[in-house]
């Protein structure tokens, strides 16, 4: 009954841990896959442009607020709630923003660079999916004609786009990394990061990616992650309390069966050779029994 009690009891809370486990894996997931949304999306604006941020389609138990660190000594936190609108960029406007609730979740961080320099890096500001193509521009104030630029990547030439363009087709993972360009007769832009989102096996209904027409150059959104995938970490630790589990059960079984064993060899009566012996009689010389209380042994 005890050995009983205790299984049931290990049982339970390695359903618990496992509940929690499961809960922590989904939430992450949903937190790490979300970004604040930026329109227009890209990462990159001159000064006195307008864009907006907003943390639409994120759920929690409170409202989602897009967050910035104001570069200050006080180290203060601009909040707002909905979405946020800026009507005139400056370049103090640049920096990292995400999106965050009361409990304290929040998602990955975008950084957006205002210049007030003559070339800017039109960039996707949201990941972009393995596979899928993305384009990247290199613009220059105040025309809006397409000069030919130069692309870099994490320092390196990456190559020429005369048109002042350069699209990258079925996008790796080799592909992420730090993105500028330069234009010879205006400069050069500031980095921006281009993240590239792991590619989901498409299920048996619906279109795939590849069966899915281009749209003209623009970035395709990223869809989100799947919640329910189970990370190599959270598996680690759910093996070890198995067999941690596992192995104090053993250690438990073999001591309450070596406990019956010794309870089952105290309880035998030993057999000596004393009963036979008290039942055997000598016989005196002349063949009758004698008396047994002189001749039996």
């Amino acid at each position: 009954m005890e050995v009983t009690a205790l299984c049931t009891r290990l049982t339970v809370n390695v359903l618990m841990l496992l509940s929690a486990q499961s809960a922590v894996s989904v939430h992450k997931t949903v937190t790490d896959a979300a970004f604040p949304h930026i329109d227009p999306n890209r990462l990159q604006f001159f000064e006195y442009e307008s864009f907006s941020l907003n943390c639409a389609g994120l759920r929690g138990p409170t409202e989602w607020r897009v967050m910035t660190k104001v570069p200050s000594n006080t180290s203060q936190w601009e909040t707002s709630t909905g979405s946020v609108k800026i009507k005139l960029a400056f370049v103090s406007h640049s920096g990292a923003y995400w999106c965050e609730n009361r409990s304290g979740e929040r998602t990955d961080s975008v950084n957006i660079t205002v210049t007030a320099g003559d070339v800017i890096l039109e960039s996707p500001a949201l990941p972009v999916m393995e596979r899928h193509s993305v384009t990247l521009r290199c613009r220059k104030r105040a025309t809006s004609s397409n000069l030919p630029a130069d692309f870099f990547k994490d320092g390196h030439f990456s190559g020429t786009g005369y048109t002042g363009e350069m699209t990258i087709d079925s996008v790796s993972r080799s592909d992420e990394g730090s993105y500028k360009c330069r234009i010879s007769v205006a400069g050069h832009s500031a980095e921006s990061w281009l993240a590239v989102g792991a590619y989901n096996t498409p299920t048996l209904h619906g279109p795939t990616p590849q069966d899915t027409p281009p749209n003209d150059g623009e970035e395709t959104p990223t869809p989100p992650s799947s919640p329910g995938s189970i990370q190599l970490s959270i598996l680690l630790p759910v093996l070890f309390i198995i067999l941690c589990v596992a192995g104090l059960l053993l250690v438990v079984g073999l001591l309450q069966c070596r406990k019956h064993r010794a309870a089952c060899f105290s309880s035998e009566t030993p057999t000596t050779g004393s009963e036979g012996s008290q039942n055997i009689c000598t016989v005196n010389q002349h063949g009758t029994e004698a008396d047994p209380e002189t001749s039996c042994s």
